[in-house]
């Protein structure tokens, strides 16, 4: 079962006015944090290790990463061991009286004064003020889990 797929959100109540791709930007922003912080899975460690180097370098997004190496699909294979257990107490926000939600910090970090969540440019600046907040997590998260 996928843990979050861009078409999830670029149906329904999407705003008319943008494109698909921002229905995965929240998606590649922590995408882009597992890939720095040696998360990601081994399929993608064999298959997409130039993509890597790109959203490393900061030469590719954590959506374009997304798009081009997961068909908008996000999904436990596209983690290690490790960060699939940090991702489900986390980003799915399952336990998120002890480590916090990711979507809750997203939108309380990134869309102050935008019109939807999708509004978000993706953008490593955004990248670089929501990073803190999912190190506080994945703190808080490694400390109960050595």
């Amino acid at each position: 079962m996928a843990i979050d797929r861009m078409d999830w959100h670029y149906g329904g109540n999407f705003p008319a006015d943008l494109p698909n791709a921002c229905g995965g930007t929240h998606i590649g922003m922590f995408l882009a944090w597992i890939i720095l912080h040696d998360l990601i899975g081994a399929d993608h460690r064999d298959d997409s290790v130039a993509e890597l180097e790109a959203v490393r370098a900061r030469r590719m997004s954590g959506r374009d990463f997304l798009v081009g190496q997961c068909d908008e699909k996000f999904w436990a294979a596209d983690l290690n061991e490790e960060g699939q257990a940090f991702t489900a107490s986390y980003y799915s926000g399952e336990h998120a009286k002890t480590y916090g939600s990711y979507l809750e910090d997203y939108e309380k970090i990134l869309t102050a004064n935008l019109p939807s969540t999708y509004h978000v440019q993706d953008i490593w600046e955004n990248y670089d003020r929501l990073a803190p907040a999912i190190d506080q997590a994945y703190g808080r998260w490694k400390s109960k889990h050595p």
